[in-house]
């Protein structure tokens, strides 16, 4: 049965949870020099509007360690939704390879795509969203906590698509979110509403970046302004400056709070030096983790599509 990845969202709790348990599996196999080889005359087309480092490198050589093979397509090799309509491509695509993966601005293109296309569909990365970043987060967290579940995890900063995919998190894991931003940045509170209604975890809003990380176990932050947002960075920066990161607001979390950032960081706007590479930060585990997390995704797409 063909199944997306497009938002947290499409899985549900007990899903999310198998997967991470696949992702560590697939880990350790890995930390022991063993890679199965689970897409093994596996075929996945990756199509990048947006440059990428972690996404693109985690899933290429992903999908190599497990036996498949990955194509790079840009818009230099054709132009989605202009040259050739989303439904085309999606229909075409799905006579050729067995998945396709995008990362893109519109959430909208994503979507459609996975509405026509027969292969899974995996959101790399748009506006609004960012699931597989969150698989690797939760994945690190797991590792260096035990559970996220009933942990308090604080966003810091604008209310962008890391923001909303934690928000999402939160309508299927039980944790305390708090998202601390200004009040002109705020997440889209439609989702943020209906994660609270769904009633799983503890979610709030915080103007004030002190009291918001006090016992936090997690403090995530992110670049102010997104990747095709930079003409909003000045306005962001104003907004935002009391959010950034830094020892002052450490020195009123606990000791053992762990930092978490997506990178590529905006180092001394949005974090510090200090902290980012600090004693307290997992950064580099959470980037190591997008490699086992995206290998996790597709072998669990693979499986239910192999399902009848």
């Amino acid at each position: 049965m063909k199944r997306n990845f497009i938002s947290i969202l499409d899985w549900t709790t007990e899903e999310i949870r198998e997967n991470l348990s696949l992702a560590h599996e697939l880990k350790t196999l890995f930390q022991q020099r063993q890679n199965p080889p689970l897409l093994d005359q596996r075929s996945y087309a990756l199509i990048f509007h947006k440059n990428s480092l972690r996404t693109r490198v985690a899933f290429e050589v992903g999908i190599f360690q497990l036996g498949g093979h990955a194509i790079h397509l840009t818009e230099h090799d054709f132009t989605l939704g202009k040259r050739e309509t989303v439904h085309d491509v999606a229909k075409v695509m799905s006579r050729l390879v067995d998945g396709i993966l995008i990362r893109t601005f519109d959430h909208k293109i994503v979507v459609e795509l996975g509405e026509h296309a027969e292969v899974p569909v995996v959101n790399m990365l748009t506006d609004w969203s960012h699931p597989c970043q969150i698989m690797a987060d939760v994945l690190t967290v797991q590792e260096k906590l035990g559970t996220v579940e009933g942990k308090k995890i604080v966003y810091l900063g604008d209310g962008n698509n890391v923001a909303h995919s934690w928000i999402n998190l939160a309508a299927r894991l039980p944790i305390r979110l708090c998202i601390a931003t200004s009040k002109d940045s705020l997440p889209d509170m439609d989702l943020f509403r209906k994660a609270q209604e769904i009633g799983v975890s503890e979610l709030s809003i915080s103007h004030d970046p002190l009291e918001a990380v006090r016992e936090a176990d997690v403090i995530y932050t992110d670049v102010w302004a997104s990747m095709g947002q930079k003409d909003l960075a000045g306005v962001k920066a104003d907004q935002l400056q009391a959010f950034q990161l830094n020892q002052r607001l450490m020195d009123n979390a606990k000791p053992t709070t762990l930092v978490m950032h997506c990178l590529p960081a905006e180092r001394g706007r949005e974090i510090t030096d200090a902290v980012l590479d600090g004693s307290q930060s997992v950064v580099l585990d959470q980037a190591e983790n997008r490699l086992h997390a995206q290998k996790a995704i597709l072998v669990q797409l693979d499986r239910w599509s192999r399902q009848t």
